[in-house]
Order: structure tokens, then sequence, then C-alpha cells
């Protein structure tokens, strides 16, 4: 029963923490992982929060790594895209 309880609790703290760190604004996500790096914590876990320490490129690309950014003053055209409904 203890066991039972403690592997519910397991998970549904695991749910919350997935939860809420999904739905924080980025600017709190970054800042919430740079705090997070100061701890001594395993590389496994230290890897996602250096990304998420990281601001974003601006070209819709953050995962890919290759994205340079823009010259400065550079004019970029912005493209809509026409959505299909299926």
């Amino acid at each position: 029963m203890l066991a039972q309880t403690l592997a519910v609790a397991l998970i549904v703290s695991a749910c919350a923490l997935y939860a809420a760190w999904r739905l924080m604004p980025a600017a709190a996500r970054r800042a919430f992982a740079a705090a997070a790096l100061r701890l001594p914590l395993p590389a496994r876990i230290t890897a996602p929060l250096q990304r998420a320490a990281q601001g974003a490129s601006g070209c819709h690309c953050d995962g890919c790594g290759n994205a340079a950014p823009p010259p400065a003053g550079a004019v970029q055209p912005v493209k809509f895209h026409r959505r299909t409904l299926r």
C-alpha cells in the first residue's frame, strides 16, 4: 500500500512539474534554468537546462543549433502561410 501511494505521488509530481514547465513563460523558464544550473546536477539534467537557459535565436529554429542570428539592421520579410483545413 505504501509503495503504491509513493509511486502515485512520484508520477503526479512529475506530471505537475512537466505541466508547469511547459506552461511557464519563456523568460521565467530561462531564469529558472539559469538558477538550477548553479546546483550540482547530473549531466542528463543539465543538458536540457543549458538549452533552456539560452535565449531564443529569433528565427523559429531554436532546436537545430545551425541557426545564425540575422545581421544587425537586416530586413526580414514576414511570411504568411495559408492554413489548409482537412
